[in-house]
């Protein structure tokens, strides 16, 4: 399982979420960092979700 990195911030770029999970792939780290964001009514602030190794899963502006 590799590691996953959401973090959500505001307009004046205060961290409102930065918080790690695990998924065993890339698609359901998606589904995980979309199911939370969901959860934390955080959809529509700036928000991004990235691998260990770097990579950018979700963005959201």
């Amino acid at each position: 399982m590799e590691t996953y990195y959401l973090t959500v911030f505001e307009k004046n770029g205060e961290k409102l979420l930065d918080e790690s999970f695990q998924a065993p792939t890339e698609k359901e780290a998606k589904d995980i960092a979309e199911k939370k964001l969901a959860e934390k009514d955080l959809t529509n602030k700036t928000h991004r979700c990235t691998s260990s190794s770097g990579k950018l899963v979700v963005f959201g502006r």
